[in-house]
């Protein structure tokens, strides 16, 4: 793995992003990450450029962050130029390090708006926005995007080279079409002839599930960093591990006290912030979490039917505390 990804002079150690991703990458999730240590630069939720506009509430929701999740990138989707614009000058406004504009959420709802994957098939639009926010900002401004709409429709290469000629600091690449969504192999040829084809950073995701996995797609793309988005709440060791493996040959497997403090860690952290809807969340990662762990089950039915954050901690605490002599 490369050391260090520099974008417009902000310094990424280790070349490893957190992708964003809805409903999991708050600013809870983001620290815990940054804590577990090995993660370069974390990303927020994908956040709608019109909605922090108008919405005090949600620019307060996606947009909040902490000193100590620096260096941090905002993503915005939308497809009016002027309103992305306006909405990248706030996120400099407000601290972050880097803005990045997404061109890759297959969701129905975000494509039916011309946003995420859905401008794949505008690039005039796209060159537009290119434009409009790098205009907007001094900061770094980076492009996460999909190889096109579908196999008939593969734009990466030509929506790379708009990027560098506009002024991009870095391309991210999903290897994979909107038509596939998160199924099927990720294609990373597609990384490697992106890699060929533009000078500014390029940054590779999908299917790495692995410390083995981060190093395979380095060494057959050349690109520049990886990208990690679902195997992150799988797996929140998976940035440590890499840079362990980095530099050792070798990582270590999370032991049951280790899963334990990590699953009481973060519910804490939930439960201190107070975010809303903090109880579906921990139920939503609890299924993440007690993946592989020997009666998980048991666990995640305890936590499914706790009425509250402090229960459903007193579930986390008896099932592992019996199980790793902690009293």
């Amino acid at each position: 793995m490369p050391p260090l990804l520099s974008l417009g002079g902000v310094e990424i150690r280790p070349a490893t992003v957190l992708a964003p991703m809805a409903g999991v990458t708050d600013t809870v999730f983001r620290r815990f990450i940054r804590n577990l240590g090995g993660c370069g630069l974390i990303m927020t939720e994908f956040t709608s450029a019109d909605g922090v506009l108008r919405d005090m509430k949600a620019r307060g929701r996606y947009l909040h962050f902490y000193e100590d999740e620096h260096p941090i990138s905002a993503q915005l989707f939308g497809s009016n130029p002027a309103v992305l614009g306006e909405a990248a000058k706030l996120v400099e406004d407000l601290g972050f390090d880097l803005v990045d504009l997404n061109l890759g959420c297959p969701a129905k709802k975000v494509v039916k708006c011309n946003g995420g994957s859905g401008l794949l098939r505008d690039l005039p639009l796209i060159a537009t926005i290119f434009e409009t926010v790098r205009a907007a900002v001094k900061i770094p401004f980076t492009v996460k995007f999909r190889a096109g709409w579908n196999d008939d429709e593969i734009v990466c290469v030509e929506l790379a080279r708009l990027a560098e000629q506009c002024g991009l600091c870095a391309v991210a690449l999903h290897a994979r079409t909107r038509e596939q969504g998160y199924s099927g192999n990720a294609r990373w040829e597609w990384i490697s002839a992106i890699k060929d084809a533009v000078k500014i950073k390029v940054i590779g995701n999908g299917d790495i599930r692995s410390p083995e996995d981060a190093a395979a797609m380095v060494a057959q793309t050349g690109c520049d960093a990886v990208m990690i988005g679902r195997m992150a709440p799988a797996n929140p060791w998976i940035f440590r591990q890499i840079a362990q493996y980095t530099e050792t040959g070798t990582y270590t497997e999370p032991q049951e006290a280790d899963r334990y403090a990590m699953i009481r860690t973060y519910f804490q952290m939930l439960i201190e912030e107070e975010l809303p809807g903090m109880e579906g969340k921990m139920k939503q990662f609890a299924s993440w979490f007690t993946h592989g762990v020997p009666g998980g089950a048991a666990l995640r039915k305890a936590i499914y039917e706790a009425r509250n954050g402090p229960e459903i901690l007193g579930s986390v605490e008896a099932f592992f505390g019996a199980r790793v002599g902690v009293v």
